[in-house]
């Protein structure tokens, strides 16, 4: 999108103003994108963009290199799914700083909530202060039988197809 066409969308829409935008800018990624007067989020961003390489994650669960379970603790089981995520992006030349998007589904939001200094010592640890936009979703179930938790996650890795 041209300067002109980008400067017309703004004075069309106001709420756009002061937002970093995809077509404004040729900027390194990931950006967060935060519409202008939200309050911000706290562990997540509302939105990023990037370009590059786009890499999806299937949904990881606690499993070691011999798909067993690592264990029956809930942040142990966050930690390891957490950890399986960033060896797919590693292993495409990617870093954790590259996710853009994390979807976490749980089998019982409580326990989560009950684990969350932990939960978030965990990410903390691997991710650093890296928060993508991420979601939360409690399921009844997961394929993998002990499993309490999966991660799925989307990646753009700079340089790679820009």
């Amino acid at each position: 999108m041209s300067l002109r066409a980008s400067a017309v969308r703004r004075a069309r829409d106001p709420d756009l103003d002061g937002v970093h935008h995809p077509w404004d800018t040729q900027q390194k990624m990931p950006r967060v994108i935060h519409p202008p007067n939200w309050p911000r989020p706290q562990g997540y961003s509302n939105g990023m963009a990037a370009r590059g390489e786009f890499l999806a994650v299937a949904g990881q669960v606690a499993w070691d290199q011999h798909k067993e379970i690592v264990s029956t603790q809930f942040t142990l089981q966050f930690r390891r799914a957490l950890a399986n995520v960033l060896a797919i992006v590693n292993a495409a030349g990617g870093e954790a700083r590259h996710l853009i998007s994390l979807t976490i589904y749980v089998t019982d939001k409580t326990e989560y909530e009950n684990n969350l200094p932990a939960i978030g010592a965990a990410y903390r640890e691997l991710m650093g202060k890296h928060f993508p936009a991420m979601a939360l979703v409690e399921v009844a179930g997961l394929l993998e039988k002990g499993a309490k938790i999966e991660i799925s996650a989307l990646a753009v890795i700079e340089g790679a197809d820009s």
